[in-house]
C-alpha cells in the first residue's frame, strides 16, 4: 500500500472515531434512577389528652399507633421511574372505643375506654406513582393513583405535577395538583342509632335494658346525614431558587376546595340549653358535629436554607393559613442537621404552631341548640403547640454493608415530643431503612 493512500485511510478513520465519540457524548445522559431504591419506614405514635371530640369535647384522647410502609422506586428506563407506596396502620383509640361506651365490661365513662371492639382499627394505603423526565433532566411530569381504606371511610385519590428547570438548573418551579374522591360509611354514637328514620327512637330495646338518670326525657335534636361523599381538589405553585452558593430559597402556595360531609358522624355534641342525660356514668348526645359542606383552604409558605459550612446546615419554614370557617394559622420550623462524621448526621427540631378557633367550635356544653352549625373538635379550637424533635441518620456512601444483591444506603432515626396548650401531649418515634438493589 503507498504510503499517501495510508495517510488517508488513517484519517478517515480518525474522523469516523470523532464523529461517533460526539454522537456518543451527544445521545448519553445519565439515568435519573441508577438502580431500584427499596425503603422500609415505620413509626410509632402515643397520645394522651382530655378533650375527646367522640364525647363532645371531654374525655379521654388516650391513642396509640402503629404504622409500617415499603416504598420501591423502581427505574423503566433512563429516563422514567415507577414507585409503588404501600402502607398499612393499626390503632387503639380510647375516644373511638367510646362512640360505643356501652359493649363493655365495666359501666360506661367518657374518661375510660370501652373494653368493646370498636376501639381497635386498621387503615391501608397503596400508591402507584409514576415520573418521566425529560432528556435535558429540565422538565420533569408525574402521576400517581392513590387507595385508602378503613372501617369506615374509602378513598381514591388522583394526582399530578410538573416542573421545570430554568437557569442553568438554579431555578426550579412546580405545578402539583390533586382529586381525593372520599366515601363515609357513616357510624353514629350508639344512643342516636335509634333515632335515624324508621328506627324506634326512646322505645328502642337499647332503652329499655339501661336506665336513663338526668333527664329522663332524653329526645335528641338529631337527624342521618342523607350523603356520605367527601371530595378534594387541591392546587398547588412552588418556586425555587438557588439564591447564593451557600442560600437556597423556595416560596410555596396551595389552595384547597373540599364538599360533601366534612363533619365527623361518631363526633358528639352536648348543648347547654337542654337538660343532660346519662346512661351509667356516660352523658348521652345532643346531637353530632355539624359543619358546613364546603370549605375552602390557603396556605401561603417559604422555605430557607443556609449552608453555614461543611458541619451544619440550618433549614428554615414558615406557613400562613387560613380557610372560610375562621381558622387562622401560623407555623414555624427550624431544623439543623449537624455533620458529625462522614456517615452521620444529627438533626435537632423545633417546630411551633398557633391557629385561632373555627366559627362553630364551642367547648363542651356551650354550643346551643339554635346554631346550626357546631363541633367540640379541640383540632378546630384555638390552641398553639409546640414540638421538639431530634433525629440521627445514618449514610453508607458506598452501599458497603450488603445482603446478596441488597446493598444498605441509609437508616434514620427520629423521636418528636409534641404539646398544645389545651393539655394534649403525644409522642413519636419513626425508624426508616432505604436499600439499593442491583
Amino acid at each position: 500500500m503507498k504510503p499517501k493512500r495510508l495517510y488517508f485511510i488513517l484519517i478517515g478513520s480518525l474522523v469516523l472515531v470523532s464523529l461517533n465519540t460526539l454522537e456518543a457524548q451527544e445521545t448519553y445522559k445519565k439515568r435519573v434512577l441508577e438502580v431500584a431504591e427499596v425503603a422500609f419506614l415505620s413509626s410509632y405514635y402515643t397520645q394522651d389528652g382530655s378533650n375527646a371530640a367522640v364525647s363532645g369535647g371531654i374525655g379521654t384522647e388516650d391513642l396509640t399507633d402503629a404504622t409500617g410502609t415499603f416504598v420501591v422506586s423502581i427505574p423503566l428506563n433512563d429516563d422514567d421511574v415507577l414507585t409503588v407506596d404501600a402502607g398499612i396502620s393499626a390503632y387503639t383509640s380510647a375516644s373511638s372505643s367510646n362512640v360505643n361506651p356501652f359493649d363493655g365490661s365495666g359501666p360506661a365513662d367518657a374518661f375510660q375506654a370501652s373494653s368493646g371492639a370498636s376501639g381497635n382499627d386498621i387503615w391501608s394505603n397503596l400508591t402507584l406513582g409514576y415520573s418521566h423526565n425529560s432528556d435535558d433532566r429540565n422538565t420533569i411530569w408525574t402521576a400517581k393513583l392513590a387507595v385508602a381504606t378503613e372501617y369506615d371511610y374509602f378513598s381514591l385519590g388522583l394526582g399530578g405535577s410538573f416542573t421545570r428547570l430554568f437557569n442553568e438548573k438554579n431555578t426550579e418551579l412546580g405545578i402539583n395538583t390533586n382529586i381525593y374522591l372520599d366515601k363515609w360509611n357513616a357510624i353514629y354514637p350508639t344512643e342516636l342509632r335509634p333515632f335515624i328514620s324508621g328506627g324506634d327512637g326512646i322505645n328502642d330495646p337499647f332503652f329499655s335494658v339501661n336506665t336513663i338518670s338526668g333527664n329522663p326525657n332524653y329526645d335528641p335534636s338529631f337527624t342521618a346525614f342523607d350523603q356520605e361523599n367527601r371530595n378534594s381538589y387541591s392546587l398547588g405553585v412552588n418556586l425555587s431558587q438557588i439564591l447564593s452558593k451557600k442560600l437556597q430559597g423556595a416560596l410555596i402556595a396551595d389552595l384547597v376546595l373540599q364538599e360533601g360531609l366534612l363533619s365527623t358522624p361518631f363526633q358528639r355534641v352536648y348543648f347547654g340549653d337542654v337538660a343532660d342525660s346519662f346512661i351509667q356514668n356516660f352523658q348521652l348526645a345532643d346531637d353530632i358535629e355539624r359543619l358546613p359542606e364546603t370549605r375552602w383552604k390557603v396556605a401561603l409558605g417559604g422555605r430557607l436554607n443556609y449552608y453555614l459550612n461543611e458541619i451544619v446546615v440550618i433549614r428554615s419554614y414558615y406557613r400562613y393559613y387560613s380557610d372560610d370557617w375562621g381558622i387562622r394559622s401560623h407555623t414555624a420550623n427550624l431544623e439543623i442537621p449537624v455533620k458529625i462524621s462522614d456517615s452521620f448526621t444529627l438533626y435537632p427540631s423545633y417546630r411551633y404552631y398557633t391557629q385561632t378557633a373555627a366559627d362553630y367550635f364551642a367547648a363542651y356544653e356551650e354550643n346551643l341548640s339554635s346554631d346550626i352549625f357546631y363541633t367540640s373538635d379541640y383540632d378546630l379550637s384555638e390552641y398553639n403547640a409546640n414540638q421538639f424533635g431530634m433525629g440521627i441518620t445514618y449514610t453508607d456512601i458506598f452501599t458497603n454493608l450488603r445482603i446478596w444483591k441488597i446493598g444498605l444506603k441509609q437508616i434514620d432515626l427520629k423521636f418528636d415530643h409534641y404539646e398544645r396548650n389545651s393539655g394534649l401531649a403525644a409522642n413519636i418515634a419513626s425508624l426508616s431503612f432505604t436499600f439499593l438493589m442491583d
